[in-house]
Formats: structure tokens, C-alpha cells, sequence
């Protein structure tokens, strides 16, 4: 039963992750900029909050879950401040000499990791996204037996951390092979997306 729900948990980890948003946009951005560390780095953070959201809908923590709906105005700024930020970053962003070579720095992979975490967080909406998905996958009761939830928590995050090790595995596979100046237009291709994305966060507020 247990491993029949940590499978299903990889399911909703990998079906929310897959799609491509800013996280992905910003995620292979960094692959390309950086490395394929970075990139897997930039995806955990999201897949952490993925799991959040998991464990806020499996365990039927609606008083959480209303808390964040009810900041949604606020977390929204930040985080279209934060894309709008992002991608004017990238966008001035020039590759360095030697810059496509993986930079293990241990501060350099934690901001990675802190910064697509924080701004997966500034979505509440994912959790109505995880629990019409639980609903929907008959996973809304799980969350009366801890041990089932966990397990179905773990399992958002490996689906989640799967794909994001997929695509900066792939995106490093073309990263090796572009010249610096094919980087300098992924950087400013990449960085008008962010920003744009944060544009429409800021749109979708006053509309």
C-alpha cells in the first residue's frame, strides 16, 4: 500500500514540476550559465517547497494552507519582484571565460538552492493545485494515516527532483557545446522570460 502511494506521490511531483515556468526557465538558465550542478541545485529548492506544499495538502493542514492563500497578495509582489529582478540580472549577465565549467562553491549552490525554494513558496496556489490532484488520484484521505502521508510527501519530492535531474542533464549536454556568444543570447532570452513572468504576476494582480 505504502509503496503503491510513494509511487503515486512521484506522479504529482513530476506532473507539477514538468510543466516549464519561471522555475524552469531560471533553473536552465543556471545550467547553462553555471553548470549542470547549479541547475540540479536551483531544482531541489523547488522540489523542497513542492514537498511543502505535498505535506500541507496530505496532512490536511487547511489552517496553513488558508494562511498562505489569505498572504497571497503579499507573497505575489515579492515574488514578481523577485522574477522582474531575475531576469534583469540575467539579461545584463555575460559569460566569463571558463564560466561553463561546474563551480562547486558551497555558498554558490546553497543560494541556488534558497533561491528557487523561496520563490516556489511564493505560490500558495500550488497547495489547491496538490490537493485537487490528491482529490483526484483518491490520495485525500491519506493524510489520516502520518505514515501514508510522509510516504506520499517523499514521493513529490523524487518525482520533483527527477525531473529537475533530467532536464539539467540535458540542458548540460548542449551547455558544453554553445559558444560564448550563443550564452550571452540564452542569457538575455532567458532573462526577458523571467522578467516578463514577473510582469505578468504584477498583471494578474491588478486585473
Amino acid at each position: 500500500m505504502e509503496l503503491f502511494l510513494f509511487f503515486k506521490g512521484i506522479l504529482v511531483g513530476f506532473s507539477i514540476a514538468a510543466p516549464v515556468g519561471p522555475i524552469g526557465i531560471l533553473c536552465i538558465r543556471r545550467t547553462f550559465a553555471k553548470g549542470r550542478a547549479y541547475g540540479f541545485y536551483s531544482g531541489l529548492g523547488a522540489a523542497t517547497a513542492d514537498a511543502i506544499y505535498g505535506g500541507i495538502a496530505a496532512f490536511g493542514l487547511t489552517f496553513i494552507s488558508d494562511f498562505m492563500i489569505s498572504q497571497k497578495l503579499r507573497l505575489s509582489i515579492a515574488g514578481g519582484i523577485f522574477l522582474c529582478w531575475l531576469g534583469i540580472r540575467a539579461f545584463l549577465s555575460k559569460p566569463l571565460q571558463g564560466e561553463t565549467s561546474i563551480d562547486v562553491s558551497s555558498n554558490g549552490l546553497l543560494g541556488a538552492y534558497l533561491s528557487t525554494f523561496a520563490l516556489t513558496l511564493t505560490n500558495p496556489l500550488t497547495i489547491i493545485a496538490y490537493v485537487m490532484i490528491f482529490a483526484g488520484l483518491g490520495l485525500a484521505d491519506a493524510g489520516k494515516n502520518y505514515f501514508s502521508a510522509v510516504i506520499m510527501v517523499l514521493g513529490v519530492f523524487t518525482g520533483s527532483a527527477i525531473w529537475w535531474f533530467f532536464l539539467s542533464a540535458g540542458i548540460s549536454f548542449f551547455q558544453i557545446r554553445l559558444s560564448p556568444k550563443w550564452l550571452v543570447l540564452v542569457n538575455k532570452l532567458s532573462g526577458l522570460i523571467l522578467f516578463l513572468f514577473g510582469v505578468l504576476v504584477f498583471w494578474s494582480i491588478g486585473s
